[in-house]
């Protein structure tokens, strides 16, 4: 995944294996990718954290890439996510980890530290502020989320993805490596593995229901997000501060979109060695 020969460690939760690739020495910084991307998000981020002295660890997640998919939609519950991280920490043999999440994985990444704080250092979330604020952002951020509500209906998201050869994954949302994506969501069943993160855990009745009570978030916590962001808002994240009793930074950075693992890898992996060295960052624009 990073160019040269890594560890590929196979974790077990339950029924389900767990592909993760790791690298480096040190403090163990545990990477999870969010949709419709693999561990090959991180890709230009973890070589410069192996740098700077820390041990890297980048599954794919249940249902992506080399990791197994189940079938039942349940599966996917956000309960099954945790443990899943959970038994990766596990096998590390890491008593504590920085916890690093983009999109879907750092709304896992939120869960992980809100009810297993104990395995982590410090929590980093890219693009997806906690999800209290997240569900709490008004009328802005649920007409960003609109297509969630394609993808939550068995065969509409998927029909709905394909359309006009992709045009969504190519043209909407931008993604940097597209044709890489697109060609790894049709092997596998990885397709509507993936969109069954959305089924289980973002039904259409959370547009209308009640916003989720967590525990706080019981570690430091670094926020970012993009300016170019199309799909969320940054009140999702800058409202994440009163959840998480011990401090949250936060760090703008300018103009790049939504994958800012691959558009500003560099300046994101700055900020995680920055945080996990300082413990803090002053708020700042980038």
């Amino acid at each position: 995944m990073y160019g040269r020969p890594v560890e590929s460690l196979t974790v077990v939760n339950g029924e389900v294996n767990l592909d993760v690739r790791v690298d480096g020495t040190g403090p163990t910084v545990l990477l999870l990718h969010g949709w419709p991307d693999t561990s090959a998000l991180w890709a230009d981020v973890a070589p410069e954290l192996v740098a700077a002295g820390y041990r890297v660890a980048a599954p794919d997640l249940r249902g992506c890439g080399r990791s197994d998919k189940p079938l039942d939609v349940d599966n996917y519950a956000m309960h099954h996510l945790v443990e899943d991280v959970v038994s990766i920490i596990k096998a590390l043999g890491s008593e504590k980890v920085t916890l690093v999440g983009h999109d879907w994985g750092a709304a896992l990444a939120w869960a992980v530290a809100a009810y297993r704080p104990d395995l982590l250092e410090r929590l980093v979330v890219v693009s997806v502020g906690h999800p209290t604020s997240f569900r709490s952002a008004g009328l802005e951020q649920q007409i960003k989320s609109w297509y969630t509500l394609l993808f939550f209906h068995e065969g509409v998201g998927e029909a709905f993805l394909r359309k006009n050869d992709y045009e969504v994954l190519r043209h909407w949302t931008g993604h940097p490596r597209a044709g890489e994506v697109i060609a790894e969501l049709e092997r596998d069943g990885q397709m509507s593995a993936h969109l069954k993160w959305y089924r289980a855990n973002l039904p259409p009745e959370s547009f209308v229901v009640d916003p989720p009570t967590l525990p706080p978030i019981a570690v430091p916590v670094l926020g970012v997000w993009s300016s170019g962001d199309h799909g969320l808002g940054e009140l999702q994240m800058t409202n994440s501060a009163p959840y998480c009793a011990k401090g949250f930074t936060y760090v703008r950075f300018e103009s790049y979109g939504h994958w800012i693992p691959l558009e500003a890898s560099h300046e994101l992996s700055a900020a995680i060695i920055r945080f996990c060295q300082s413990g803090d960052l002053s708020p700042s624009n980038h």
